[in-house]
């Protein structure tokens, strides 16, 4: 079996619980704590159970805390998709709502997401749903 990863030694359990008092973050507050019961000589199994967790994800949090202190037990929000319309294009969109279909152009009296998904490809040659 391996051997457990040590954490950094610029912390101690006062200064991580110091943290988990001042943060907002629910989740940080936990794998604080959690990591705070290893720096008092509790086991990683110890820290399990504060953290409500199994071994490799407590073991995940001490190489994030490793390397990126108290601020890599943040949890990030992913980038998400790329955009299909950049932005010249959906202001475009958006004047297109708002001024409303011309029924001898458009063929229709109202927009439907239809129609509006069909000006686009007309328009940028992009298919949305």
């Amino acid at each position: 079996m391996a051997s457990a990863v040590a954490l950094r030694e610029d912390f101690t359990a006062a200064r991580m619980r110091a943290l988990a008092r001042s943060s907002r973050d629910a989740n940080q507050v936990r794998r604080l704590l959690a990591l705070a019961a290893i720096y008092e000589g509790g086991t990683r199994s110890d820290a399990v159970v504060l953290g409500g967790v199994g071994l490799q994800t407590v073991r995940d949090w001490v190489l994030r805390f490793n390397t990126e202190g108290p601020d890599g037990l943040i949890d990030v929000l992913p980038p998400g998709g790329i955009p299909l319309l950049n932005d010249n294009q959906r202001q475009a969109l958006a004047q297109m709502v708002e001024s409303g279909p011309i029924p001898a152009s458009h063929g229709v009296v109202r927009w439907r997401l239809i129609d509006l998904a069909q000006w686009v490809w007309d328009e940028f040659a992009i298919s949305v749903s």
